[in-house]
């Protein structure tokens, strides 16, 4: 499990009007295939063990969760992949931040549903 405070991560976690059940949207095919969904965990005080229980509910159903206000924790099959899907994670944070209030084409459910067949 990996846990920044990445700038572009960061910055998302603190936009009003987020979708709190997936934060980001499919705006390119790796982050659909190694982040996947990424709900907006409510913001908690650094250190408050709800923060870990808060999390901890997420675990199980996602690769990824932005904690509000704070920062993402990515989980991955080793360091290496948890590490590779919060780059990802980050970089398309830029790309959103870069985009947002712009006409944007993003992924299709289709073409995500095709992701993850291809790459469950």
């Amino acid at each position: 499990m990996v846990h920044l405070h990445s700038t572009h991560s960061v910055a998302v976690s603190c936009l009003d009007g987020i979708n709190h059940d997936d934060v980001l949207p499919p705006i390119t095919a790796y982050y659909v295939m190694r982040v996947g969904k990424l709900p907006l965990i409510p913001y908690f005080a650094p250190g408050d063990a709800a923060l870990g229980e808060a999390v901890g509910k997420f675990a199980a159903r996602h690769a990824a969760v932005l904690l509000a206000n704070h920062g993402p924790v990515v989980s991955g099959s080793s360091l290496s992949a948890a590490v590779d899907a919060i780059e990802e994670l980050e970089e398309t944070a830029r790309l959103y931040l870069l985009l947002h209030g712009k006409p944007t084409h993003y992924l299709s459910a289709a073409q995500v549903a095709d992701l993850k067949r291809r790459f469950p």
